[in-house]
């Protein structure tokens, strides 16, 4: 069914879309989460690229940037993708390098993690020693709070201003709307128990970039959670005991320009208290390995 969700009753697990009512004995919410531009004053009327249409707007302006200062500014944490940031400097170093034009362009990175991906120290080091490499300022532990697209500054939480001629922004993530009202959110999320993702609600369970799930907001995870909860209601539908399957473990592929593709792979609840990564370091062969990753995915839930 492809219908759009109108509103839904957490209680009485029941779901009210465009088309009718559905009642379950289980539910499991998996609606991702969505961009608040409000959260963010001035974000709207400048150029972000974490939106279809926001890339597409990015995609025309780039050719007609000959120099400035291209600014990466996270508006929030948790985000989705966290290392996407730091590959999107990578990146348009190599784009600017390929134009001819790096040397006119400076790229500055705002981030609020304190390190670009804080259970790998390893994976982390590498990436600070390539924006050292290439020259690209990075800005840790701060956030965009808002931006002045007048003065062309964007201002982060300490008070500090940066300029910019090309400004990449991240909006602040938050769960959809219909779950606030559902009261199922805190925070702006919803809170689940990590190993079992169940929410507060008998029999309603919640997946992916909505939830609070312990772990990033990132593809691999929400896949982990969702297969966490099929195997537990199998198990309940047969009566038999439902295992705590949900891992909290996966892999992100990481840009580091130049053809080369790095890996971190992550395991958040074996220490809870010290999630753990293991750097795998960047090769041309890896991207073989991403590729083989996105077209299994694609063929597995889309069929293609």
């Amino acid at each position: 069914m492809q219908e759009t969700i109108k509103s839904i009753d957490p209680v009485a697990k029941r779901v009210t879309t465009d088309r009718g009512t559905h009642e379950a004995d289980f539910l499991v919410v998996a609606l991702g989460a969505d961009y608040d531009f409000d959260a963010t004053p001035g974000l709207a009327d400048t150029t972000e690229f974490y939106t279809v249409a926001g890339a597409a707007r990015l995609g025309k302006i780039l050719p007609t940037f000959t120099k400035g200062r291209v600014l990466i500014g996270v508006c929030g944490a948790p985000f989705k993708c966290p290392p996407a940031p730091s590959e999107a400097a990578l990146m348009m170093h190599d784009y600017l390098t390929t134009r001819g034009i790096r040397s006119a362009c400076d790229i500055t990175l705002i981030l609020p993690l304190e390190t670009p991906v804080p259970p790998s120290p390893e994976t982390s080091r590498a990436l600070i020693a390539a924006f050292a490499e290439r020259n690209i300022t990075f800005v840790a532990d701060r956030e965009v709070k808002s931006i002045d697209v007048k003065r062309r500054v964007a201002i982060i939480d300490d008070g500090r201003e940066f300029p910019y001629d090309l400004f990449l922004g991240v909006p602040v993530n938050r769960a959809p709307k219909i779950l606030e009202d559902s009261g199922m959110t805190e925070d702006g999320y919803v809170p689940v128990k990590p190993k079992t993702l169940e929410t507060r609600f008998p029999d309603v369970y919640a997946v992916g970039d909505c939830a609070r799930q312990g772990t990033p907001k990132a593809g691999v995870f929400a896949e982990g959670a969702a297969r966490a909860v099929a195997t537990t209601l199998i198990a309940r539908l047969r009566n038999n005991e439902a295992p705590l399957t949900h891992a909290g473990t996966g892999s992100c592929y990481i840009e580091f320009g130049a053809g080369r593709i790095g890996r971190v792979d992550v395991d958040f609840f074996s220490n809870p208290d010290h999630p753990t990564g293991t750097y795998h370091e960047p090769s041309v062969a890896l991207r073989a390995d991403k590729e083989h990753f996105g077209a299994s995915r694609r063929a597995r839930w889309f069929n293609r």
